[in-house]
Parts: structure tokens; C-alpha cells; sequence
């Protein structure tokens, strides 16, 4: 409906993930889509294509606005205090701005588009506004956040972040042949839709919908002081020299400070059904002993996005 966003996954021909994003419904007839970072210029491609060559016939038009708006995303417990401070007409009230919404006005009387939705598995608000002002406004949101600390995060810290909740980056933890199944995300398959959607035949081919397939899971490593080396190949726990069969690798891996050790995510033959069991990462020789586990490492209920 007009005011809500929706997350969504984009297959290929193939029922494969290509890219993911969220979707906000300005009104029934006008939509916003974000992609992954790099990923704008090749979605715009491929919704053209589709657009040109297979259905001429709908009445729409696709325009990118990557360069007219800049976004800047305000994440952490008190971003609602902080977005408040710099004076506003939108009412923050998570009920009357629930999460997966968004909402127009003004911030510093600066217009803009406030999104909330999260990256970081924190609250979190996205600022989407006209980047003539993307300075100006990222100064005034740095001024008043001193109040509560706040510091600019880089790519690094939000890798971490979203790797504690489990977020999918696509293009490094998948690889093309990767299905929303594997993902543990046929959630956000719809399966109610009027209409055929891009990908829809070939994740019911016996292949692509087997069990077996390479899942996402995450690792941690029984010596806590261990890093899981990205890319690590793993294997059951064989010996070093030994032909081994290679069961899956890391995809991610990074030190979750809240945690207090390393973490991974890795795509594993019947990886969920190893949750709890133990396999071996080998990466440059060095073997490591891990314990295959949720994906999901902190929160795991959502809680800290919806307060």
C-alpha cells in the first residue's frame, strides 16, 4: 500500500538471486526501488530489457534517480531522538511510523523522504532527499548527534552489523547459483501472485528444488579466539591429506565485538540440517573446527528494528 516498503529478492532466468532491495509504494501507480550498491546501473538494464523485448505492452516508464537524491542512513537505539532533535513535522511514533514504512516531510526544514528500514538490525532510518542538500544535511545530523556520541560508520562496520543479523550480501554470499531456497529466504518468495514473475518456472525444476543443495548457515569456531579465514573451504573432519569432499565455503567472516568472537556465514551441502554438528574450514593449509549454527547470531526475533 502507498507508505509501506517491501524487501524483495530479484531472480534470473534461471530462479537465481541477482540482486535484493527494498521497494516503497509512493501511490498505485509510482514506485521507488533500491538496489544493492553497485547494482543500480545493471537493474536498470535488466528491468529495461524485460520492459523492451518481452512485455512492450505495459504502460510504464522507468527513470533513475541515483543522481537527484542522496540517502544517508542514521542507525542505533537513539536515531529516533536524534531525527526528533533537528526539528520535524513527521510524527516518529512507531505506531504511527511502524517499521517497513515511510513517511515525507521535513528534517532541519530540509524536505525529505524518511524510509525506516534497517541495515544494521538496529533502529534505523534511511534519508532520502535532493542531493543539493546532502551536505548541509549530513552536518547537521553530525553537530546534533554529538549529544548521544555519534560517529560515521564505514563499509566494514556495517558488513559486521548485518552479518551478526544474518543479512545476505549479494554477490558475496552468493555466487549466481544461489536460490532464495538456499538462502533460507523463500519467505519473500511470493507465492499468491496474479502473474508469472521472472524465475518463477525454474525453482520448481528438480535440480533447483532439490534438498541437498548448498545452504546458508552460519559458523563459529570452537576456539573462540579463532578467525574463520573467508573463503575457507569446508569439509567433514578428515584428515589434512586426505581427498576430501569439499561440502561448501565462507562466504563472509568477521569479528563481532557484541559477540566477543569471530562469526561466519557459509553456503554448506544440507546445511541446515548440520546446525549444531561440527565440520572443518581449511583455508592456506591451517585447518579450523567449527560449529555450523543459525545464521542469525544476534536478535534473532527482530526486536531491536521494531521498538
Amino acid at each position: 500500500a502507498p507508505g509501506r516498503c517491501k524487501y524483495g529478492l530479484m531472480l534470473d532466468e534461471n530462479g537465481m538471486v541477482m540482486d535484493d532491495g527494498v521497494v516503497a509504494c509512493i501511490t498505485d501507480h509510482q514506485f521507488v526501488l533500491t538496489t544493492t550498491t553497485g547494482g543500480a546501473a545493471r537493474v536498470y538494464a535488466w528491468l529495461e530489457r524485460w520492459h523492451q523485448t518481452e512485455w512492450p505492452e505495459l504502460k510504464i516508464w522507468i527513470s533513475s534517480v541515483t543522481d537527484q537524491l542522496a540517502a544517508i542512513a542514521v542507525a542505533g537505539p537513539k536515531s529516533r531522538e536524534l531525527l526528533r532533535s533537528l526539528g520535524s513535522d513527521i510524527d516518529f511514533e512507531g505506531d504511527a511510523f511502524p517499521f517497513m514504512s515511510w513517511r515525507d516531510g521535513h528534517l532541519d526544514s530540509m524536505p525529505v523522504r524518511l524510509w525506516r528500514v534497517s541495515f544494521s538490525g538496529e533502529l534505523a532510518y534511511e534519508i532520502h532527499f535532493d542531493s543539493a542538500y546532502a551536505l548541509s544535511l549530513w552536518q547537521a545530523l553530525y553537530d546534533a548527534g554529538q549529544a548521544w556520541n555519534i560517529t560515521p560508520y564505514g563499509t566494514e562496520t556495517m558488513h559486521v552489523l548485518r552479518a551478526e543479523k544474518g543479512f545476505i550480501i549479494v554477490g558475496q554470499d552468493t555466487d549466481g547459483s544461489v536460490t532464495p531456497a538456499d538462502l533460507g529466504m523463500n519467505w519473500a518468495v511470493g507465492k499468491n501472485k496474479p502473474f508469472p514473475f521472472v524465475g518463477q518456472r525454474s525453482l520448481t525444476r528438480s535440480d533447483t528444488a532439490r534438498t541437498d543443495r548448498r545452504q546458508l548457515v552460519g559458523l563459529m569456531p570452537t576456539n573462540p579466539n579463532a578467525r574463520i579465514a573467508e573463503g575457507a573451504q569446508i569439509t567433514e573432519n578428515e584428515p589434512v591429506n586426505k581427498p576430501a569432499t569439499m561440502l561448501g565455503h565462507v562466504t563472509s567472516s568477521y569479528f563481532s565485538s557484541v559477540l566477543g568472537h569471530h562469526i561466519a556465514l557459509a553456503l554448506v551441502t544440507c546445511g541446515r540440517d548440520r546446525i549444531g554438528s561440527k565440520l572443518v574450514a581449511t583455508a592456506r593449509g591451517q585447518q579450523l573446527t567449527v560449529e555450523v549454527v543459525p545464521p542469525t547470531f544476534l536478535d534473532p526475533q527482530g526486536e531491536r528494528q521494531h521498538v
